[in-house]
């Protein structure tokens, strides 16, 4: 009877705890990981989606079996693009659904790390949220982020002159929730002005650009903040050695949602050793750290911040209505001393740089097939100096002021699941001012220009119903009124899988922008920010046009990725202002342009989703043509940068995160003088323009990050070091004359420079 009882008690409590270890809900991050490990795969999702979820996991030798149960415990959408991507979403696509058949399809996930994607419309997305770590980054910096991507490179180490194919910086349209950005950086560019923390996602195209893209003849950055409704809170703070951030995320009702971000630098309260190099970096060869034998610079504050907010209100299941807005602001100002005629005389420079962005918007879902979306927008750049010379009795004053408002139409209509065509129509008006006043000797310079442009655009997408091809086939019009000029700007871009695991793709597109930037003086703007916004004028500052086609092969199979890309591009009506000349051609004025020819190459291996390596290569031949330059002859672009290389490795260890990575390329191009005779007519005699190089450019680095909980909320510290090797890489050199002889000036590159971080979410 004994007996009985205990074998009656053991089969009670192992049928019991059976039950229970069954019914035992784990969180959904957690299955998630184990289902990727079994069955290879990889999910892509935001994390404001899947926490707080806990599910009850039924193991099973079916993935779709599994994936049915999660869908009807979490009431997610697990979508399986391909054998080894799974989007996971909140909404379900009934016809009741804003957001109607998508096109774009995600080909290649982790790209590079994730929350990096290839898709099958030729576009990079990154999406913050789901960024896991690069070497040298604790944070996910939206425009640091995209210089790991093959063909895109900043020459100066600085997010505020990102080449991309051989282009210059403002030859790249930045969009901030469709607005275009004149300012894209704090620290006067080494930092990006874009809190990641509120972005949703960044897509990237380097060619075969959609037709409702203009003004930016090399690239499209285009960020998109959050534009659904979360419906519950979600915040955060963080803190490293430069800022303090937080964001939150605030439902006001069932239709109503305000979303805010701030960040502000603590430069201006404490000296960290990453300020340090920053300040040592940013402001060498400045008026701040040039130095005369009878003036001395001092008691310098620097300061910066920037506020991003954006509303949202759904008016019905088929009306939304969004607004938002950015304030992003940089300020310095600097003591410089003197004593003259016995008497010790101070005076006060100041630079001032902000941008200020808002925006209202209107989208209808009239039907399963017609949408509709309206924008208004207003673009504010303003970049202020006062510059004093106590030892000249010197004041000058520089403005440059910017500021684009229009509006855009665009509306959807989908034929069925395989076409989808896309038209609309933009109005910007853009005003451009430059002002420069001096009162010894007395000097004032105000130029003013406006251009009003109207664009109309139309795009057929076709994707097949396996998935395995798409094509986009664009036109958009330009005119200028001012100028009376039609600018048509066909695009394309053809991508199609073949034998399985093979991609291949085929690029082309016309593009221009009336914007530049261009430097008059090296000390312009205090030696700092030297570059300004100009307008278009149709005669000495001409329409900038380019015309781009790239061909590309990819391989991805059991998580290794093997791509080559080669492309060529012609850019026409260029001037010699705009390059940043620091040569013979300095001050001189000229109409030109520049053909690059380049291919990019990709490796990417992941291991067990917890190491992963790639490594990239590009090569590429920059040439610039002035007829009136160089005998008409063509010589190297400024960013001739032939060869770039970048391995980088990355380890996960269940919260523990790793990246180390080198960075090389081969030395940018230079002139220097003839040695035999350095000076002729008091001016310097230099060699063929860009003739020379500089030694090439190594940098290693290093990042860490752990994830930990603290009182059951989610933390993250964070180490980072960039250029661990500290190596003094010199980015940019020229010559000067000094005491009737030439010297030669240096810029050198960012030190060691360690970084370090904390944060934590409230979610």
């Amino acid at each position: 009877m004994i007996k009985f009882t205990k074998l009656t008690l053991f089969v009670f409590f192992f049928g019991c705890f059976t039950v229970f270890s069954q019914d035992k809900k784990q969180p959904l991050a957690e299955v998630l990981n184990i289902i990727e490990q079994k069955f290879k795969v990889n999910f892509s999702y935001a994390d404001a989606d899947i926490n707080n979820i806990n599910i009850v996991y039924i193991d099973a030798n079916d993935l779709d079996t599994i994936l049915v149960s999660l869908e009807k415990q979490t009431k997610l959408i697990f979508n399986k693009l391909n054998n080894e991507f799974i989007t996971i979403s909140n909404y379900r696509r009934d016809s009741e659904s804003f957001n109607f058949q998508k096109l774009e399809n995600v080909v290649i996930s982790n790209y590079l790390t994730t929350g990096i994607y290839k898709n099958n419309t030729g576009s990079i997305t990154i999406k913050p949220s789901q960024f896991g770590i690069l070497p040298g980054l604790i944070e996910p910096d939206v425009l640091q982020t995209i210089q790991s991507l093959p063909g895109v490179l900043s020459a100066d180490e600085t997010i505020s002159n990102i080449n991309i194919r051989g282009g210059t910086h403002d030859q790249n349209l930045l969009l901030y929730d469709g607005i275009k950005m004149y300012q894209s950086g704090h620290f006067f560019g080494l930092i990006s002005a874009f809190n990641p923390y509120l972005t949703n996602n960044v897509s990237v195209y380097k060619n075969g650009t959609s037709a409702k893209y203009g003004d930016g003849v090399s690239s499209v950055i285009d960020m998109r903040l959050s534009d659904n409704l979360n419906q519950k809170h979600d915040s955060g703070l963080g803190i490293n050695s430069i800022n303090v951030d937080g964001f939150a995320l605030l439902p006001l009702s069932k239709k109503t949602e305000l979303q805010i971000a701030a960040r502000r630098s603590i430069t201006d309260i404490v000296n960290t050793p990453t300020y340090n190099q920053y300040f040592e970096r940013i402001f060498q060869d400045s008026d701040l750290t040039n130095e005369d034998d009878a003036s001395i610079s001092k008691n310098e504050n620097f300061y910066f911040y920037d506020l991003s907010l954006k509303f949202l209100y759904d008016i019905s299941k088929k009306d939304k209505l969004r607004f938002n807005f950015l304030n992003i602001y940089n300020a310095l100002n600097y003591e410089e001393q003197a004593i003259i005629s016995s008497i010790n005389e101070a005076s006060e420079s100041k630079l001032k740089q902000k941008s200020i962005v808002s925006g209202i918007s209107y989208q209808r879902h009239w039907n399963n097939k017609i949408s509709t979306d309206v924008q208004f927008y207003y673009s504010n750049y303003d970049l202020d100096a006062i510059n004093y010379d106590i030892l000249n009795d010197q004041r000058l004053i520089q403005e440059n002021k910017v500021i684009d408002n229009g509006f855009k139409f665009e509306a959807n209509y989908n034929f069925n699941k395989h076409i989808n065509l896309n038209a609309g129509f933009q109005f910007s008006e853009i005003g451009i001012s430059n002002l420069e006043d001096v009162n010894n000797p007395l000097f004032r310079s105000s130029i003013k220009r406006v251009i009003r442009s109207y664009a109309g655009y139309m795009e057929v997408n076709y994707f097949s119903k396996n998935k395995s091809t798409l094509l986009k086939i664009g036109v958009r019009d330009n005119y200028y009124r001012k100028f009376n000029m039609h600018i048509v700007e066909p695009r394309l871009h053809f991508s199609q899988q073949f034998l399985k695991h093979f991609r291949a793709e085929i690029s082309g597109e016309y593009k221009s922008q009336s914007t530049s930037q261009i430097i008059d003086l090296q000390n312009d703007f205090l030696g700092i920010e030297k570059r300004r916004w100009v307008l278009a004028n149709n005669t000495t500052i001409p329409i900038i046009k380019s015309k781009q086609t790239s061909l590309g092969v990819s391989y991805n199979k059991n998580k290794l990725l093997i791509s080559a890309e080669a492309y060529i591009k012609q850019v026409d009506g260029i001037t010699t202002r705009s390059q940043g000349f620091l040569n013979q051609y300095q001050f001189v004025n000229a109409i030109g342009g520049y053909q690059i020819k380049g291919v990019d190459f990709l490796i990417n291996k992941q291991f067990n989703n917890q190491f992963n390596a790639w490594l990239s290569y590009s090569y590429s031949s920059n040439l610039y043509t002035f007829n009136t330059l160089n005998n008409g002859k063509s010589f190297p672009n400024n960013v001739d940068i032939r060869h770039v290389i970048n391995f980088a490795s990355t380890y996960t260890l269940k919260k523990l995160k790793i990246g180390l990575g080198f960075n090389w390329h081969s030395g940018k191009p230079n002139t220097a003088p003839i040695a035999t005779n350095p000076i002729f007519d008091n001016s310097i005699n230099y060699q063929a323009p860009n003739s020379s190089r500089l030694d090439d450019y190594l940098r290693a680095d290093f990042s860490t990050t752990y994830q930990f909980k603290l009182y059951n909320k989610k933390a993250i510290i964070g180490a980072s070091i960039w250029n661990i090797l500290n190596k003094k890489n010199t980015i940019n050199s020229y010559y000067i004359i000094n005491n009737e002889t030439v010297s030669k000036v240096e810029n050198i590159s960012l030190g060691l420079t360690p970084n370090i971080s904390f944060r934590v979410s409230f979610n």
